[in-house]
């Protein structure tokens, strides 16, 4: 008896849990069944092909069922042959679903070929695929250079020394082919600009410039500046050419003051070794009179030897100092005379 009353309890108490665990779970079916009904209806309606369990899952996954559904009716009703799967694994992969489907409707509504790998690669690859392919349908316009750069015009200067200031406007478009890995707006304002100063640099005159301004677009586009970039370059069209400083006076000018400096120095380097060769001098004159009177100094000693040896004699003596009064006389009269002749 206490056995059977014992099997009885247990199994209500089995059947309690049971009922709990059944009730949960239709609970949780419950709650999942009204958070995607209304997207299931739409997806009947729209005849997207996701089905209930497809969503569920999606939420499972962490994947926003709302954003995969958008997309799915946007590329049914458009004509676009895309997988659910695909949409959902390009969202787990990072890329932005919604502009993928928008760029792949453009560019099948535009005749672009385009299609759902190459949009998700370009996506991935961190471009805008959406607005390339707007771009692609319709071009843009760049100016070089870029005021963001800080500069408004392109100097270069003509053969004849004159400086020429440009203003370009380059259209392009997007080439889809080389979106990926091809070089962005900044390489195409570079070669824009190497271009127009290596056509002003190549004319004769500023005035040929002028006159043909078309020669710098010509020239630009013969070069195929857009080879390995992202964009085709459409036209180049000057916008304004104006002329600037002379810059090749200005050189002659600074090389003629650099020539007169160097010429300024050159003339006080002669000028110091003159004045230098001129000390020399008056020191060596000044050491020759040194020696002269050093010399003179030895003659009364000559005279006294030769009195005392006999070889001169009293009037011997005598005469020689007549002829150096004499010539003391001669040289007085001469130094008196020579300014009255030259008066």
């Amino acid at each position: 008896m206490v056995l059977a009353l014992q099997m009885g309890t247990a199994a209500r108490t089995v059947w309690i849990v049971g009922g709990i665990v059944v009730g949960f779970l239709l609970f949780i079916v419950l709650v999942l069944f009204l958070m995607h009904l209304n997207l299931w209806v739409r997806c009947i309606t729209a005849r997207a092909g996701i089905g209930f369990f497809e969503l569920v899952g999606m939420t499972l996954r962490k994947v926003p069922p709302q954003v995969i559904v958008e997309a799915r009716i946007m590329v049914v009703k458009a004509g676009v042959p895309v997988e659910t799967g695909r949409l959902e694994a390009h969202y787990l992969a990072g890329g932005h679903v919604p502009q993928v489907v928008r760029a792949l409707i453009a560019a099948h509504r535009a005749g672009i070929d385009l299609d759902f790998n190459r949009a998700t690669g370009i996506d991935l690859a961190g471009r805008d695929v959406l607005v390339a392919v707007r771009t692609s349908v319709n071009p843009i316009v760049i100016d070089c250079p870029d005021a963001r750069s800080g500069r408004t015009t392109i100097d270069a200067v003509a053969k004849d020394g004159i400086q020429l200031k440009a203003k370009a406007r380059v259209t392009v478009r997007t080439n889809i082919d080389r979106l990926v890995g091809g070089a962005t707006e900044e390489t195409i304002i570079a070669r824009v600009g190497e271009g127009i100063v290596t056509t002003i640099g190549s004319a004769e005159s500023y005035k040929d410039v002028l006159a043909n301004p078309d020669r710098i677009s010509q020239s630009v586009l013969a070069k195929g500046l857009d080879a390995g970039s992202a964009f085709e370059i459409l036209s180049v069209d000057i916008a304004d050419v104006d002329v600037g400083d002379n810059v090749g006076a200005k050189l002659q000018a600074d090389q003629a003051e650099a020539n007169k400096i160097i010429a300024q120095a050159e003339a006080e380097k002669r000028r110091a070794m003159a004045v230098a060769r001129e000390q020399e001098m008056t020191a060596l004159v000044r050491e020759n009179r040194a020696k002269v009177v050093l010399a003179e100094a030895e003659i009364p000693k000559a005279i006294a030897d030769a009195f005392r040896s006999g070889n001169l004699g009293i009037m011997d003596y005598y005469r020689l100092r007549n002829i150096q009064a004499d010539t003391s006389m001669r040289e007085s009269i001469s130094g008196e005379a020579k300014p009255a002749t030259e008066g």
